[in-house]
């Protein structure tokens, strides 16, 4: 066992994080020991679970992590950092919005990262399962999905490989209660990375519009899934999937429009909140839930 400790710049609420992340019943949150189980994965199809405590306040933020070994260590606690942004300080961002009609919803969240999904493959999985369904429902599919297909450690729940989601069979997940197409889109992915036709590595270092040019190409993968793999994947900063509904309502909350907005009003209302658009995103979707 080998354990860190680290601080960052404040603000980031961290209690916030793992309240987001409680509502997937597969992650391995504990929100009055604030901390989380985090499944890392390793090359060879096997995995640790990293452990990530707070330990400081909004405004002074600090974490312990606890690493099962002390191998490749620089390479997991980077893994950790890039997932909870860490290395993205917050203050440039919020100032940038206290000067915008956004401003209530960003004095009211305050600190509030985004963080990204624990694994590339997982994301995708988990957002094609996803698609036009209720929140509920939908990480209740999930859950059904990985604790058949997956393999659990320490308590922490790891999504099935590309090899093995790629020998699955329509109707096993039919079984799961997805429908016909979701069960094939799924498999499809699984046979694209496990074969190496579609490289989720080489699309990390990929601009924005080339990661979704290759990802649309995909069936069953539309720009919303392709943007939101963008966003939760790879953390990018400026996306703002204008089609998603739970960002329509809440901007007809927000501004207290009565009809939710068109295209060219997104548009319109978003201008000035570049090059943060996917914080706008998050608080957006925060101040709705």
């Amino acid at each position: 066992m080998a354990v860190r400790n680290v601080k960052i710049e404040g603000p980031y609420d961290f209690d916030r994080v793992l309240e987001r992340l409680a509502l997937d019943p597969l992650n391995a949150v504990d929100q009055e020991d604030r901390s989380v189980k985090v499944p890392y994965y390793l090359p060879d199809g096997e995995g640790e679970v990293i452990e990530v405590q707070a330990r400081g306040t909004t405004a002074e933020p600090e974490f312990s992590i606890t690493f099962e070994n002390d191998e490749n260590l620089e390479q997991k606690h980077q893994r950790i950092s890039d997932l909870f942004q860490w290395q993205t300080g917050l203050n440039e961002m919020h100032a940038h919005f206290l000067q915008t009609d956004l401003k209530p919803i960003f004095e009211e969240h305050v600190g509030t990262p985004i963080i990204l999904e624990f694994d590339p493959f997982a994301t995708i999985i988990k957002s094609i399962i996803h698609q036009q369904l209720n929140l509920k429902f939908a990480f209740t599919l999930t859950h059904r999905f990985v604790t058949k297909y997956g393999w659990e450690k320490d308590g922490v729940w790891f999504y099935p490989s590309p090899e093995k989601v790629a020998n699955l069979t329509v109707e096993e997940l039919r079984e799961l209660q997805f429908s016909q197409r979701k069960a094939e889109y799924v498999i499809g992915i699984g046979q694209k990375v496990s074969s190496g036709e579609l490289d989720l590595n080489h699309l990390a270092v990929q601009p924005d519009e080339e990661v979704i040019k290759e990802l649309t190409k995909i069936r069953g993968i539309g720009p919303w899934t392709a943007q939101s793999f963008l966003l939760f994947g790879l953390g990018r900063p400026n996306l703002f999937p204008k089609a998603d509904i739970g960002i329509q309502n809440a901007i007809k909350k927000l501004f207290q429009m009565e009809q939710k907005p068109t295209m060219d009003e997104l548009d319109e209302l978003s201008a000035s909140w570049h090059p943060y658009l996917s914080y706008a995103s998050l608080y957006l979707w925060r101040s709705i839930e």
